[in-house]
């Protein structure tokens, strides 16, 4: 890569950050990551992030990206491949050639079936609920250069922020749910038997306690039969 070709990439790369830093929903965000690796990075045909939930659920964005979707989909079917070790173990995972790929004995032909003949993916630090990566996939073999990891790494990171904030934002929203939840019951309990504040959040800390429910659940309960 010459020094005007490195100084272009930097240029895009600041773009790309500033543009992902406002304010966008996480399917725009990923979306915006694959588009990226499609423009940045020489060699990409195809581009997504894979999202594997606990009980082995899994997503791909961007949702209308079919090529990406079908490749996750086979990995997860086969319970083998790039995508799938990347998100759930190894930081890169490369392939240079799917026609002569031995990791994967049932994936990598699949992949030459439909066209596919390299990848590569990301690891993504998200969470213990969700494992991620980013993989790109090309139509030619052999066609990973240098700056290609170090793009999709930086990528990778994008990416991986974008998870954990929007992770971070569903646990303070079902946080202030629940406390919500528990003020507004508390409320009616101590209209209706005339205690005060720290008698109305006992008799629910004991009603939790001796049936076994979650505390947030008993407050629903509460507000569900206010009338």
């Amino acid at each position: 890569m010459t020094f005007l070709e490195k100084q272009d990439l930097a240029a895009r790369m600041a773009e790309l950050a500033r543009s992902l830093a406002g304010p966008r929903s996480l399917d725009e965000v990923l979306s915006g990551v694959s588009a990226a690796a499609l423009e940045l990075i020489p060699g990409v045909d195809a581009a997504g992030v894979l999202l594997i939930g606990k009980e082995r659920t899994f997503e791909t964005v961007p949702k209308d990206a079919r090529l990406t979707t079908e490749l996750h989909r086979l990995q997860m079917q086969y319970d083998e491949g790039p995508c799938v070790q990347a998100a759930l173990d190894d930081l890169i995972v490369r392939t240079d050639d799917f026609r002569t790929e031995d990791r994967w004995p049932r994936y990598a032909p699949a992949c030459v079936e439909i066209g596919v003949l390299s990848g590569l993916s990301f690891k993504l630090y998200t969470s213990d609920r969700t494992a991620g990566a980013l993989n790109l996939f090309g139509f030619q073999p052999n066609v990973w250069r240098g700056e290609a990891e170090t793009i999709g790494v930086v990528l990778a990171a994008h990416a991986a922020a974008a998870i954990l904030a929007s992770q971070e934002g569903q646990q303070l929203e079902a946080a202030l749910s629940t406390r919500d939840r528990i003020g507004q019951a508390k409320g009616i309990i101590m209209e209706r038997y005339k205690v005060n504040d720290v008698q109305a959040f006992e008799m629910l800390r004991q009603v939790s306690q001796e049936s076994n429910t979650k505390l947030v659940q008993v407050a629903q309960q509460v507000i569900d039969t206010r009338d």
